[in-house]
């Protein structure tokens, strides 16, 4: 896990060994936030909406400069990926180390003990700068929030909020979310109790070749997935080898769902890369 350093700072010394609801997000209509609109529009997206980005596309990650710095992509269109995981929106805890004025952006050069980045923020020409009446200064400390963009072979990120940090423990909760999510994502989340997906067939009957019953726990990397979604995957994986792949009419019959909603959440695995389809369009099997 490449997310370790040690950083002397105004707070003293800490250690970098590392969507959610906190306060140290605050709100996009306050809390000393600037917030913008971007010239290159949202991330979110994609040209002509015909591509659906997975749910991690759209997911805010707590990162290190050193792993925005590490991230890549196969083409100048393509996802940001960092350790075969994309990268959507970003927040970043770092220091203000200058700051360049301009007539449409500030650019602000950030340090977090473990690289340097650029962040643009765009202003609003009819709008007055408040950045300084904010504390967005040198040697501030700032949360930042925004999206990896590159210009000239050269990384930034481009900025949706940013705000100063009043206290040093959101710099500690930031290094440990840093942490938290990366090991979520190599290792998977704690593990809990099994929890058994409940099944139409509850009565005892005859053997078949989809009597395998799913069970679905938090400790595998689907876990930030729909229940739905969780269940179909549990259900193929509990289903014997074979190059035919299951029926999609026993994965409705064993799971429990509504066919439609069942088909939307193929659609969506397929569409994610987690299944695909096999001999015909009715066959699903795992990628």
């Amino acid at each position: 896990m490449s997310v370790s350093v040690k950083t002397e700072t105004q707070f003293g010394t800490y250690a970098n060994h590392a969507d959610n609801d906190n306060n140290y997000y605050g709100g996009a209509a306050g809390g000393g936030y600037m917030t913008t609109g971007s010239p290159y529009g949202s991330t979110a997206g994609s040209p002509g909406g015909f591509a659906r980005k997975s749910e991690t596309a759209h997911s805010l990650r707590p990162m290190t400069v050193y792993q925005l710095l590490q991230a890549s992509q196969a083409h100048t269109d393509a996802d940001w990926i960092l350790d075969d995981q994309e990268i959507g929106q970003v927040t970043v805890v770092a220091y203000i180390v200058s700051v360049q004025a301009q007539a449409t952006n500030s650019q602000y050069m950030l340090d977090d003990g473990s690289g340097r980045i650029e962040a643009r923020h765009w202003t609003d020409s009819s709008m007055e700068d408040e950045s300084e009446k904010n504390g967005i200064v040198e040697g501030a400390y700032v949360r930042v929030l925004g999206s990896l963009k590159t210009f000239g072979n050269k990384k930034y990120i481009n900025t949706n909020l940013i705000r100063q940090i009043d206290s040093p423990s959101e710099i500690y909760f930031h290094l440990l979310e840093v942490m938290y999510v990366t090991m979520v994502w190599e290792r998977g989340p704690p593990t809990k109790p099994k929890q058994e997906v409940t099944s139409r067939q509850n009565g005892a009957g005859p053997s078949t070749a989809y009597s395998a019953q799913p069970t679905v726990t938090s400790s595998d990397r689907y876990s930030h997935l729909p229940n739905l979604h969780r269940s179909i995957i549990a259900f193929i994986q509990a289903q014997p080898s074979s190059a035919e792949g299951v029926h999609v009419s026993a994965i409705a019959r064993m799971v429990g769902g509504d066919a439609v909603a069942v088909s939307n959440a193929l659609d969506n695995l397929t569409d994610d890369g987690v299944v695909y389809t096999t001999g015909d369009e009715s066959h699903f099997t795992l990628c």
